[in-house]
Formats: structure tokens, C-alpha cells, sequence
């Protein structure tokens, strides 16, 4: 028997015709079938929209916690530099989690009380240091390791400040010519900096301290000291994005260590200063003395300034004056102005400080005075980079010290001198300066 025709003449059956599944008709199969497929491409839109609404919240919350800015409201000459800082090393500081995670990004967490017991409570008899900064205090945590911990004076804020910009400026930073900064400590009110510690002083002290009549810095040991200094500046300026102007190189502030390494230190009035910018303009800050005349004069910084401080730190380590001395007669209290008269005058060798026994070759002299006015050339621009600086004093003596014994060999007296000096002090520089090599 045929079946029934359609109302349109064809053979299949009719939407209206009911089904076997539940007695439904076959349009309403359809419609829930389509229904369906409508609901579950909603679903997984929602889901995938869900997804990355939760990582975009979770990247913000992870760039905004923490107690301390990448980079602090204090450096606002560099707010609008693109800082190309790794995320593996992004400073996240919460206090709770001192107690889940004692290592955080580059630095150890230390709390308030490991300090107060590696300070044995910040005895006065354990202070290595102190300044407007803040107080520092020799420490021995429970592992037995050695350190120094700066306790921040909360000025006005200047804690938080100096805290913030030390963190930024150094935190990620590892130099044998820079002090390290192994963690640190904020509970509170309290913000505090430990760093390795650096068993031999600082150079004011052995320039400037009670020494006695002879120096024990010889003039090879300055040299190695004021090469070391400019290795970490260079460092700092050449090595690093965004580069780091110290803004505070000073004997003071250079550490030595029991082989006289020189350590520079105390980066509380450090700026960063990216590729593209040649300055920032910022408040005058620094010490007097050793500050860059154009930088004192405008608030232009950037690592020129740097130059001119180093120009006279070397300046201090040839004579051993301080850069202003009012015990001096009136045309010495600026060692500057009597630095220039003195070279001007061909008596750079009167320049060495009369405390070092054993003066120095006169060819060693004149580079490292040529590199002290090269440094404070009043032109920012024809001052050298720390890196050319470095390159400047590691010149090799040799072919010097050889041209020196020949002149020196024409003399019998002064080859047999000669001879004597090389066998009492065979690696020290032995032979006194020779004045006629000024005139």
C-alpha cells in the first residue's frame, strides 16, 4: 500500500507528525535539538571570556602588590621611560608572607626580630656607621654569616624614600665593586637594608684617620683602590638599563676589604636615568665638595656627575686632602683651585701626599693627574666615560718603568741606587720622582 501524500505532494512525513521519542512532534525534536546547540556555544564563549578576564586580573594584582613600587614616585624624571625589568626579578614585598616565604625575588626577608638578635639589639657597641641616612650595625644572623644593617631614620618619610630607592637602584645588581644588598626588613614603620659586610673601613678613614706618620695606602694600593671605584661606576653607568647615577661618590661612601678591593656603597640618593635621556633634572643632592658645578648650578644630573665626584675622589687619594680644608691657607682650603695651580705651575709631584713613603714613577703621576682634570672638566661633555676612565689607569707601567732605569743607568750613582731600592722593595715603586720631568 503508498503512503499517504503530502500537502505539497512528496512523501516524507509531515513536521506535525509525532515521533516515537516521548510521543513528541518532529518540530519540536528540531527546535530543542537547535536550542541546544545555541545554549552550548553560549556556554563556551562565556567560559573562554571568564578566562581571560581572570588572567588579566591576576597579571594586575600581580605588577600592583607589594609595598614597593617598581619604580617609587621619588624617581618622577623617569616615570615615562618603557623600564625593561624581567619579571623573574619584580620586587613583591608583603608582610605576611615573611612568615610563608623567608626568600623573596633577589633578596632574603628578614624580620624585625632576626635583626634585633644579629644586632643584639642594635647595641650601640655593634655601630659601624652613622650619618643623616640612618644608622649602621655589624650583625651575625643564626647561620653564622656576617652583616652590615643599615636602620633607615624614618625623616619626614626619608626612610621609605631612601628604602625604595636603594631596592630599585641595586637590588638586582651583583659587582665585586658594589656593595651587596642581601635583603631586607620592613615591619611598620621600620625599613632597614642588610648588606654584605666589609671588614676594613671605609677610605676617609684610612686617608684621613689617625695613621700615623706613614700612610699604609702605598701608591700602588690607591691606584688599585681608585680602579676598583671606577670599575663599579662604570658598571653602574655602562653595564645596567636603565643606567644608575650614584649621585654620591665620596671617600666615605667606598668600602675596602682586607685586600683593599674597594666596594662602592650607599645608593639612598641614587637616580635611574634611561637610554634615551642624556639628564634628569632633580633637587641638588649630594656633599659639598664633590659635587659637579653644573649639577649644583642647574639640577641637570647624569653620569657626568659621577665623573667630576670620581675626579676628586682621585684627587684625594694622590695628595690625601680632603676636597675642602678650612685648616689650610687660603689658596689650599679648595683642593681644586690648588690642584689646577700646582699642575699649572709644573709641581704635580709636590701634589703627592707626604705621607706615602715611597713616592711614586713620575709617568704613573702624570696619568693619573691627566685623568683628574680630564674629569672635572667643567664641560660635561669632554669629561670621559667611567669605562675609558678604567682603561686610562690600567695602562701598563712597563715600557715607563724601563725608559726610567735607562735614563737612570747613565748615572752610575743613581743605577747603583737603583739596584739597592729594587732589591729592598722589589714590587713597590721605589725611585723618588724626578722634578726636571715637570719642567
Amino acid at each position: 500500500m503508498a503512503p499517504p501524500a503530502t500537502s505539497t505532494g512528496g512523501t516524507l512525513p509531515e513536521l506535525t507528525n509525532r515521533t516515537p521519542f516521548l510521543g513528541l512532534k518532529l518540530y519540536v525534536l528540531l527546535l530543542i535539538a537547535v536550542l541546544i546547540v545555541i545554549a552550548t556555544v553560549i556556554l563556551i564563549l562565556v567560559c573562554v571570556r571568564r578566562s581571560r578576564s581572570s588572567k588579566k586580573r591576576k597579571m594586575r594584582v600581580k605588577h600592583s602588590s607589594g609595598a614597593i613600587p617598581l619604580v617609587s614616585k621619588e624617581i618622577v624624571e623617569v616615570n615615562t621611560l618603557e623600564l625593561k625589568i624581567d619579571e623573574e626579578v619584580e620586587i613583591e614585598i608583603e608582610e605576611s608572607a615573611s612568615a610563608e616565604s623567608p626568600n623573596i625575588g633577589w633578596g632574603r626577608w628578614y624580620s624585625l626580630k632576626e635583626l634585633e638578635n644579629a644586632t643584639e639589639g642594635f647595641a650601640e657597641v655593634n655601630v659601624i656607621g652613622e650619618g643623616g641616612y640612618g644608622i649602621v650595625y655589624k650583625g651575625i644572623l643564626m647561620d653564622g654569616s656576617v652583616v652590615a644593617v643599615k636602620n633607615l631614620l624614618n625623616n619626614k618619610g626619608q626612610a621609605e624614600k631612601e628604602f625604595k630607592v636603594e631596592v630599585e637602584a641595586i637590588g638586582k645588581v651583583k659587582h665585586k665593586n658594589l656593595v651587596g644588598l642581601v635583603g631586607y626588613c620592613a615591619e611598620g614603620a621600620q625599613r632597614m637594608l642588610v648588606y654584605e659586610y666589609v671588614d676594613n673601613g671605609t677610605l676617609e678613614q684610612w686617608l684621613h684617620g689617625d695613621v700615623g706618620p706613614v700612610s699604609p695606602l702605598p701608591w700602588d694600593i690607591r691606584m688599585k683602590i681608585a680602579v676598583g671605584t671606577a670599575k663599579g661606576l662604570a658598571y653602574l653607568h655602562e653595564g645596567l638599563e636603565p643606567k644608575v647615577v650614584h649621585r654620591d661618590v665620596k671617600s666615605s661612601n667606598i668600602l675596602l676589604d682586607k685586600k683593599w678591593n674597594a666596594k662602592v656603597s650607599d645608593f639612598g640618593l641614587a637616580k635611574l636615568l634611561g637610554s634615551e635621556k642624556s639628564y634628569v633634572t632633580t633637587r641638588v643632592m649630594g656633599t659639598f665638595g664633590y659635587v659637579s658645578p653644573e649639577y649644583a648650578s642647574t639640577g641637570m644630573l647624569n653620569e657626568g656627575s659621577d665623573v667630576y665626584s670620581f675626579g676628586i675622589l682621585l684627587m684625594e687619594l694622590i695628595t690625601g686632602r680632603s676636597p675642602i680644608d678650612y685648616s689650610r691657607p687660603p689658596g689650599e682650603m679648595n683642593l681644586v683651585d690648588w690642584f689646577k695651580v700646582m699642575v699649572a705651575s709644573r709641581r704635580g709631584d709636590e701634589l703627592v701626599d707626604p705621607l706615602i713613603d715611597i713616592q711614586p714613577y713620575p709617568r704613573s703621576l702624570k696619568r693619573a693627574l691627566l685623568v683628574c682634570l680630564r674629569c672635572i672638566d667643567l664641560d660635561v661633555n669632554k669629561r670621559p666615560k667611567m669605562g675609558q676612565i678604567v682603561h686610562m689607569l690600567e695602562a701598563d707601567d712597563f715600557p715607563f718603568r724601563s725608559e726610567h732605569r735607562t735614563n737612570r743607568e747613565k748615572d752610575p750613582v743613581h743605577s747603583k741606587a737603583a739596584v739597592s731600592s729594587k732589591i729592598l722593595y722589589p714590587t713597590r715603586h721605589v725611585e723618588p720622582a724626578d722634578k726636571s720631568s715637570w719642567r
